[in-house]
């Protein structure tokens, strides 16, 4: 494994990794999920999003696994295949990317007079000797950057600073909460886009061909695994050491996009309230504001939940939310409760597959 390269004149100032969970060590929805590769999503370690095309016919599972660097992270994202794909049409693709709103990447000044580079570094290891790609991907002007790397058996860390990017001076990352970033690690892709020329010593304007040219493929083999940690992404030309990060302030930036309120049985939901006598609502106040109102995640269970009240309980289904904004919502049942109006109780979960979360990703 290498070692991580110390900078003595870099500024030790926390928060300057602009990457959310690039130790992995955060994973509210999963720690393993079994048969991806047909769809897009956040299945296993917060921030880290599958990105597919073509629906491939390889699989793959993903897990937060206890295999990380020493001194870096005890986990990494591992990528393990289990179903080959040696046909692969033109179009299919398969990333591991993040995904970064605009208003916390106006440090880097891209776009405009005085733009500053950026350094992206990572560790990864795999089950052989692969090629695969490292992309920066400006979705607001549709410009990027690609870099080839190579993986070991062993960890190594790669590190590559990114020319900046000035453009025609007045073309700055949104200021806003929309995804305008991402970092794309490119493990599998058709012809679509690797059969131009790989674009690496500058930002130029998105052709699909050259995205990620001259990569490997994950799916050649159901023998192949693949393990990333240690991400990070920051300003200045020089990989400083992988910044480490209290996990109660990675889980807080985790829960702006995604929250887990309550997951499995026996779980207190939110103090609640007959509205009418046969529906009742419970407003849960989140930890963090979250990027946007978001959407509910909820578990259908028959009578997997329950409204109990005046010492006793009416078995529920599910929820409905209700006038969420980025602080709270109201869950809502408006049709399985028995009760007095204004009667007082809360909302319990009972079975082991019950799930109560919300989502504002991007």
């Amino acid at each position: 494994m290498t070692k991580a390269r110390t900078n003595a004149s870099a500024s030790p100032a926390v928060g300057r990794n602009m990457v959310i969970n690039g130790a992995m060590n955060v994973a509210q929805r999963a720690t393993s999920v079994t048969g991806l590769g047909a769809a897009d999503g956040y299945f296993t370690c917060d921030r880290w999003h599958i990105n597919q095309g073509a629906t491939s016919a390889g699989r793959f599972t993903m897990s937060q696994t206890a295999d990380g660097p020493d001194g870096i992270s005890a986990n990494c994202i591992k990528i393990d295949c289990t179903t080959a794909d040696t046909s692969i049409a033109a179009g299919e693709h398969l990333i591991l990317e993040q995904r970064f709103e605009g208003q916390n990447l106006q440090r880097m000044g891209k776009g405009l007079a005085g733009a500053k580079q950026v350094t992206v570094s990572f560790y990864v290891k795999a089950s052989a000797a692969f090629d695969f790609v490292v992309e920066l991907y400006d979705a607001d002007h549709d410009r990027q950057i690609s870099k080839l790397y190579s993986t070991t058996t062993d960890w190594v860390r790669h590190e590559f600073t990114i020319p900046a990017d000035v453009d025609g001076g007045d073309q700055p990352l949104d200021d806003d909460n929309a995804s305008s970033f991402l970092i794309d690690f490119w493990l599998h892709g058709g012809s679509t886009y690797t059969s131009g020329t790989l674009n690496t010593a500058s930002w130029a304007n998105a052709t699909a061909a050259n995205l990620a040219a001259g990569i490997d493929s994950i799916f050649s083999s159901t023998d192949n695994n693949f393990f990333i940690t240690g991400v990070q992404m920051e300003v200045g030309p020089v990989a400083t050491e992988f910044e480490q990060e209290d996990v109660g302030v990675t889980l807080a930036k985790c829960q702006r996009y995604y929250y887990e309120h309550a997951a499995g049985a026996n779980k207190i939901i939110s103090n609640a309230a007959a509205y009418t006598s046969s529906s009742a609502y419970g407003e849960v106040n989140f930890p963090t504001a979250m990027r946007a109102a978001p959407a509910l995640v909820v578990n259908d269970i028959g009578n997997g939940y329950t409204f109990y009240k005046n010492g006793a309980s009416d078995p529920i289904n599910d929820f409905t939310l209700q006038g969420a904004t980025t602080t709270a919502g109201q869950l809502f049942n408006d049709s399985d409760v028995s009760a007095t109006v204004g009667h007082a109780g809360f909302f319990w979960t009972v079975n082991a597959n019950c799930l109560v979360a919300f989502q504002a990703e991007l």
